[in-house]
């Protein structure tokens, strides 16, 4: 697959890049994709949910009430579940979420996120760019030279460009990440990926081995 570079300004710069057909147009696996993106919300959880349990809460050293003549069912601390104020029954505890996947699996999850982008023409190839300062009015122009202003993108640079990556950043719908590290979340969760030419041979590379 050959798509052309587009120039900041929207117009074709003359020059096609080709995309290798082994990571954009494999068959898609649904599978690797769902097991992807569930490992990628559950790698997300922080896991420091707690409640007290009767070891835990206050009091305890005495005993609430008379052990008979009150009608009422015997206690001996005030800790007991039943009790107000008293410890939870199988309250939750911190614990991690995490949801390992073999290598295979995410590489192929991340060949079919491709896949579906480059099948459905939601990717676009933009020349090489940066900025002296970061300039969120910069970027906005850019966006709106390239026809998706408004939309949900994602912009893929070679390494981290903190002039980009600042200027990008207060633009709700743009989200700018290292070609390297988009995850298979990450390029499905966009309406266009917009890859810098520098950044597609960072992709073919990353997936080389």
């Amino acid at each position: 697959m050959k798509l052309e570079v587009l120039k900041k300004d929207g117009s074709k710069n003359g020059e096609t890049v080709e995309l290798k057909p082994d990571i954009f147009e494999i068959e898609p696996n649904d599978h690797a994709i769902y097991q992807a993106v569930r490992s990628y919300w559950a790698n997300q959880r922080q896991g420091t949910h707690k409640v007290k349990e009767r070891s835990e809460v206050r009091g305890g050293g005495k005993k609430p009430f008379s052990q008979k003549k009150t009608g009422r069912a015997r206690q001996g601390t005030g800790r007991s579940p039943l009790m107000p104020g008293g410890g939870s029954i199988f309250g939750p505890k911190p614990h991690d979420y995490v949801v390992k996947l073999p290598a295979k699996v995410k590489r192929l999850a991340r060949k079919s996120a491709w896949s579906y982008k480059a099948k459905d023409g939601q990717i676009m190839i933009v020349e090489d760019f940066s900025f002296d300062l970061p300039k969120t009015k910069e970027m906005t122009s850019i966006l709106k030279a390239l026809n998706v202003g408004g939309k949900k993108v994602l912009l893929l640079t070679p390494k981290t460009d903190q002039n980009v990556l600042k200027s990008g950043r207060n633009i709700p719908s743009l989200n700018v990440l290292e070609a390297a590290k988009a995850s298979t979340y990450d390029i499905l969760n966009n309406a266009v990926v917009v890859l810098t030419k520098s950044s597609v041979e960072v992709i073919h590379n990353t997936f080389a081995n």
